[in-house]
């Protein structure tokens, strides 16, 4: 049987086979995908630093390993662009701030240093927020990342640049972070795929500090296997991260469970706002009820039902602060002027807690990952919102209001998100609906803390389930 021909849209396994099986070389993929970027990049300024020349030297080196027999990693050939707030040897890493806008790393970090050794061919690097602060992906250097399905709407962040890029074919794969949604956010906002994993499960090296854990690494795609695929590689144990998880790799690279049947049985928890504790848009709610249906037309057992968080939104709040505070602080004391006001503002806000304020977020977030342990021992899965909103307009810093109700603050629009951060529990965006208007709408689906391949199986199948594909 003839294969399909590959193109931009292809999957990422399809890419890695076809390379393997020489069907096609990393040259010719990078080409497709260096037309695509030529097409889509000028208006939705996804991928950044793109540097083709130095892209083409790496696909010929890879194709003369491949030829000369060396042994191929799991990504053998597939251009990739990586996150500007990922450390990349050699290549322009910014951050997002006109304060390093020239700045080349010396080494790269560790989840650039597993991407490299899996054998892409490096291409640029994909748009972020300033420092990687907010849902939406704008900054100084660089300008706004536009929405692939709409470009005059917000492709969400941090890893906004990322989700665009994959969402448009331009990339094949993308990394990330998250702290309050960074992996989510976008891939909701996209209609691709992102997932936050259990903390430890991608280990980050190196850290100002090693012991902060409200931010992970993690991987995006454009559905649950190729996220799989990259999850394989990001994951496992490193000497260098003291709290990794211990399960290899090759655990979540194996291939998922085909079709619905992993949903027979499933125990359910669906909530619109887990009791109030977030305003939700209304063709947002209505995406998440459906998919009660979806569940429950594959066997699963939906209920109503959600945990109580409702210590965590001071419990986040004061562990971001605290961390801007520690990581930024002294930058924004030589350089006042220079970075975005909503983030200096909250890096200041640091500046007022007490050891006290700190210790009690931390006890709080103990008692939270206590309380989600034992709601999960009548659940099998949470399900609600990514975001509490559609892509907004990407003039706007931040939805003012949702539903006529105004936003007291800028990250008020992100509670369904970053409520789930504090938990430690792994979760996953996964395409869901459209909006009236054609906008893409994800679903939350959080798991136990260390569920993450029984997560990825269940968003597979869901996935299968709900039919939602990519119109970008």
């Amino acid at each position: 049987m003839s294969q399909p021909p590959i193109t931009p849209d292809s999957s990422a396994r399809a890419m890695v086979a076809a390379v393997r099986e020489r069907r096609v070389s990393a040259r010719e993929l990078l080409e497709l995908h260096l037309e695509r970027i030529d097409a889509r990049n000028p208006e939705l300024n996804a991928i950044v630093s793109l540097d083709a020349d130095r892209a083409r030297a790496g696909a010929d080196e890879a194709d003369r390993y491949q030829s000369d027999g060396g042994r191929l990693g799991a990504l053998h050939g597939l251009p990739f662009a990586v996150k500007d707030t990922h450390a990349t040897a050699g290549w322009r890493t910014t951050y997002g701030s006109r304060l390093f806008a020239d700045h080349v790393p010396d080494e790269d970090e560790l989840i650039v240093e597993r991407i490299r050794r899996a054998g892409v061919v490096l291409l640029g690097k994909t748009n972020v927020p300033e420092f990687a602060a907010g849902s939406h992906t704008f900054n100084r250097v660089f300008g706004t990342t536009r929405n692939p399905h709409d470009p005059t709407r917000s492709a969400g962040g941090s890893s906004g640049g990322a989700a665009a890029a994959l969402a448009s074919g331009m990339v094949p794969l993308a990394d990330g972070s998250d702290m309050g949604g960074s992996l989510r956010n976008p891939a909701s906002f996209c209609g691709v795929v992102g997932l936050r994993p259990s903390l430890g499960r991608v280990p980050e090296w190196p850290l100002y500090n090693q012991w902060e854990t409200t931010s992970v690494g993690g991987p995006m795609a454009r559905d649950v296997g190729d996220l799989a695929l990259l999850l394989g590689v990001l994951a496992g144990p490193d000497p260098r991260a003291p709290h990794a998880l211990g399960d290899p790799g090759r655990v979540f690279a194996e291939a998922l469970p085909p079709g619905a049947g992993a949903l027979d049985g499933l125990r359910v928890a669906l909530s619109v706002d887990l009791g109030g504790a977030f305003e939700v848009d209304d063709e947002v709610a209505a995406v998440v009820e459906s998919s009660a249906a979806t569940f429950a037309g594959a066997g699963a057992r939906v209920a109503a039902a959600y945990p109580d968080l409702r210590e965590a939104d001071d419990t986040f709040r004061t562990l971001r602060a605290w961390h801007l505070h520690a990581k930024l602080g002294p930058l924004l004391a030589e350089h006042p002027g220079e970075l975005k006001q909503s983030l200096a503002d909250n890096i200041r806000l640091g500046e007022h807690l007490s050891g006290a304020d700190v210790a009690r977020a931390y006890t709080r977030r103990t008692t939270l990952a206590e309380r989600m342990r034992l709601f999960f021992q009548q659940y099998d899965v949470l399900v609600l919102p990514v975001s509490q909103v559609p892509p907004f307009p990407a003039d706007q810093e931040f939805p003012a209001e949702i539903n006529g109700r105004p936003m007291a603050t800028y990250l008020d629009w992100m509670r369904s998100a970053y409520l789930i951060t504090v938990t430690g529990c792994p979760a996953i965006s996964v395409p869901a609906g459209w909006t009236a208007a054609g906008l893409p709408v994800g679903v939350q689906l959080v798991a136990p803390h260390g569920a993450d391949r029984r997560l990825l199986e269940v968003a597979a199948a869901f996935e299968g389930a709900a039919g939602v594909r990519p119109r970008a």
